[in-house]
């Protein structure tokens, strides 16, 4: 008998078998690995359409055996917008990061959630420009170092972080907004929980969906792999609590029955 008799963890089908490109340490191949568990659990390696946008997610559609596309920079929410006019029967999403969300794409997030328009966007927040040379982004921590930011973030100079699940969940088009962690074991559990909840909320048609998932960024936060969990913790978590904000009660019956 070999080691692999034994194996009860392994890669779902739906991705594809290729090294990763992310650095160590990094929380987006955990995050990729939620959406790939989520699109095989739910039976959409047919209709699921993943769109990559710029930055540190631009190649997500390159890990996942569906069809995908790319986007101009900030704009993935206005070519899944496009998909799902265009074949409602499609399941658009995008993983984007702070940067290319809340940032260059911010008026298309907003109103792409303020149309309520049926599609599903991960958020990925790891607070830095993490491809560009770990510049200031909206959501860099007050006081923290960036390459733009030599000598921390500053609000006089560079305003506050911007908390975008918070904000959205105050337009009346989402109706699913949360924002979770993967820098434990119980908050990685959490996420893909929501991960497929948004998912199916989309596939119920009730309106926009986004997770917010808190990213570890090790290069860019100066801190080694195997401690940047702990400094999520203790600084990404406090600015941006978890948490549900905004659930309509559609999206809370479908949390109480099954994926039907």
């Amino acid at each position: 008998m070999s080691d692999y008799d034994n194996v009860i963890f392994t890669r779902p089908d739906i991705m594809v078998d290729r090294p990763t490109h992310f650095c160590p340490g990094c929380g987006h191949g955990i995050i990729q690995r939620l959406v790939g568990e989520a699109l095989q659990e739910l039976d959409l390696l047919e209709r699921a359409i993943c769109i990559g946008s710029i930055g540190c997610t631009v190649t997500a559609y390159e890990y996942f055996k569906v069809d995908g596309m790319e986007a101009p920079h900030g704009r993935a929410p206005c070519v899944a917008t496009a998909i799902k006019r265009c074949r409602p029967d499609l399941v658009p999403f995008a993983i984007q990061g702070d940067g290319d969300l809340a940032s260059i794409g911010a008026g298309e997030i907003v109103h792409a959630a303020a149309r309520g328009e049926k599609i599903t966007i991960i958020f990925a927040n790891n607070a830095t420009y993490g491809m560009t040379g770990g510049q200031l982004a909206p959501t860099t921590l007050m006081g923290m170092y960036t390459a733009s930011t030599p000598g921390g973030r500053i609000a006089e100079q560079s305003g506050y972080p911007i908390r975008m699940s918070e904000m959205l969940a105050t337009l009346d088009g989402p109706a699913y907004i949360a924002r979770v962690a993967v820098n434990t074991p119980a908050n990685v559990r959490k996420a893909k929980k929501a991960v497929e909840l948004a998912f199916r909320t989309q596939l119920a048609g009730l309106g926009f969906a986004m997770v917010e998932i808190l990213s570890m960024c090790p290069i860019n936060w100066r801190v080694e792999p195997v401690k940047a969990p702990q400094w999520m913790t203790d600084n990404m978590i406090p600015q941006f609590p978890l948490g549900e904000f905004k659930v309509l009660p559609g999206v809370a019956e479908l949390k109480k029955g099954d994926r039907s």
